[in-house]
């Protein structure tokens, strides 16, 4: 990931490369900013470029790069329960949306209702990997994502790392709530505060995103794959509730243009980009007076329902078996 696919935060991503090119990278440095402002994918472009942007690095499997994340103890497990349990899970997660929150992981990692915290098993597996000696002769760089999730056991013991840090070793912290921090922790790291995302940046940096989501769903429902269907929705399920409602307000918007394309009136009322209007050459005549009604009232549907915090694997999954009928209904 580079700071070219960072979404925003330009004066941070400036102040961040000058560290690097001055060579005055501090061995604790603290993104702080709420949910979606882009601090875990800033943190991971960050350590990339420090491990030299190489292959491991940019797969997350840099072995001079570690994660702490908040987990649960396995039900049962008589044995410490570490962040190497669920790394899979999380490198698979980062990897294809790294602009998820809480909520997202908790999903991804099967936690369901149960409380997530970085332990203190994990300060001492942490303090372990560090007091290695790096596999490449450069950075060792420890990310910790959601850093005010640690219990107390785990701060302490942080904080003694912070305040002996081993050589060549860059803390990344990540933080939604940094007030709940340790005050020594916070007085150890160089903070960079992170502001909330425009929504309309957001939402412009979404739609080559949403528009191939939309084209997939159109084209499997037409060829009635239902396995690939549920895959489809699993990938919108984790996206973040914001970027799903954003996604259904985007195909309510092409449905619109589309079905406006078939009176042949696109300059004077089509709002589309190139790949759009591309698009809606063949797909335009499948929207027309006999479903295009009932294909926005499943859509409006879906995002009430996702607004209700329903569980959106199954509201995705739903809204793409109706589309296969209603997409036929020409």
């Amino acid at each position: 990931m580079s700071f070219d696919q960072i979404i925003g935060q330009e004066e941070a991503k400036q102040r961040l490369s000058a560290e690097l090119e001055q060579g005055r990278v501090p061995h604790a440095l603290m993104l702080a900013g709420p949910e979606g402002c882009g601090a875990l994918p800033l943190a991971i472009a960050f350590a990339q470029r420090l491990l030299g942007n190489t292959p491991m690095a940019e797969a997350l499997s840099h072995p001079d790069l570690h994660f702490a994340f908040p987990i649960y103890k396995k039900y049962g497990s008589q044995k410490p329960t570490y962040c190497n349990d669920f790394l899979k899970e999380w490198r698979q997660l980062c990897l294809t949306t790294p602009y998820f929150g809480l909520a997202e992981w908790m999903e991804a990692c099967g936690a369901e209702n149960q409380q997530l915290l970085i332990y203190g098993d994990e300060s001492d597996a942490i303090s372990h990997k560090l007091s290695l000696k790096s596999s490449q002769g450069g950075y060792k760089v420890a990310i910790i994502w959601l850093a005010e999730k640690m219990n107390a056991t785990c701060a302490n013991k942080l904080l003694k790392l912070l305040e002996e840090p081993p050589s060549q070793t860059v803390f990344l912290l990540v933080c939604e709530k940094p007030e709940e921090l340790l005050s020594t922790i916070r007085s150890r790291t160089q903070i960079i505060e992170l502001p909330p995302l425009p929504e309309r940046t957001i939402q412009h940096a979404d739609t080559p995103l949403f528009f191939e989501l939309f084209v997939q769903l159109m084209r499997l429902s037409y060829a009635r794959k239902v396995k690939e269907m549920k895959q489809w929705a699993d990938s919108l399920a984790s996206m973040g509730r914001e970027r799903q409602k954003n996604f259904l307000m985007y195909a309510q918007q092409m449905l619109r243009e589309n079905f406006i394309y078939n009176f042949h009136r696109q300059e004077q009322l089509n709002r589309m980009s190139a790949d759009e209007s591309q698009f809606a050459v063949r797909f335009a005549p499948f929207i027309n007076e006999r479903n295009v009604i009932g294909i926005m009232d499943e859509l409006s549907l879906a995002a009430r329902d996702i607004e209700a915090n329903a569980a959106p694997k199954i509201v995705f999954f739903d809204f793409a078996l109706k589309m296969i009928v209603l997409i036929k209904n020409r």
